[in-house]
């Protein structure tokens, strides 16, 4: 019984070894290796233990006849585990598309830039956002004003311009209009809030509009006024 019970103790351990030991160089287990291996140790001590008269003899027979059988059943093995590795289609790879950064704004428009911009037909809308988008600043004297009327620039721009130097203004702005917010021209545009603008006599309402933030992850600081001792002024209206 002890003996029945060690040889299929061996042959159990031969059996599991099989799942591991050598391998191939792409990592795959090499059965014909690890059979032969296995089939021959265990063939040998199943030899010894069947011929106790000459143990030598019987674990040399059996551990030849191990090893021819653990290497053809290792080697159907290989065989098998080599077309299944064919059958299987090769891996895909998907590369994620590259991140989209927006260009860098560009140097703020100048006062000539703003009167070429108008003489090519560029809406307000588009000249505002220009300026927006460069975070320009704009002290106007009256001799500026003057010449950007003649040239043709709109009111609603000018009173832009002149709002964004730290204009203080006696006279409260009126209540913000509400707007509706219309389909963004693209997946990175930001919605920049309408605001009222003082151009130096009345308060002109300028349109919310989309914008493209000058680099990636800006935030727009959406216009507001506050109250200071000298009147009121404007805050806010960029890019942080």
């Amino acid at each position: 019984m002890m003996e029945s019970g060690l040889v299929r103790f061996v042959t159990a351990v031969g059996l599991a070894g099989l799942l591991a030991g050598c391998t191939t160089p792409s990592g795959r287990p090499d059965y014909t290796a690890n059979g032969a291996l296995i089939g021959g140790a265990s063939g040998a001590a199943i030899g010894a233990l069947a011929d106790r008269r000459a143990p030598g003899a019987g674990a040399l027979i059996g551990g030849a006849a191990g090893l021819i059988a653990g290497g053809l059943i290792g080697h159907s093995m290989d065989r098998q585990a080599e077309e299944r590795e064919r059958s299987m289609p090769p891996p895909v790879y998907y590369a994620p598309p590259p991140a989209y950064y927006p260009p860098p704004p560009g140097p703020p428009p100048s006062i000539n830039d703003i009167k070429a911009m108008t003489r090519s037909g560029l809406g307000d809308d588009v000249i505002i956002g220009q300026i927006i988008n460069t975070r320009a600043v704009y002290n106007l004297d009256a001799n500026a004003l003057i010449d950007l009327h003649n040239a043709g620039v709109s009111q609603k721009v000018i009173a832009y311009m002149v709002n964004t130097a730290n204009t203080v203004v006696a006279q409260a702005p009126p209540a913000p209009r509400t707007e509706t917010v219309v389909v963004a021209p693209g997946p990175d545009y930001v919605w920049v809030d309408g605001e009222w603008v003082w151009d130096g006599g009345t308060w002109v309402w300028i349109g919310g509009r989309w914008s493209l933030p000058p680099y990636r992850h800006a935030v727009w600081i959406r216009v507001h006024w506050e109250r200071g001792p000298h009147g009121w002024h404007r805050a806010g209206g960029h890019w942080g």
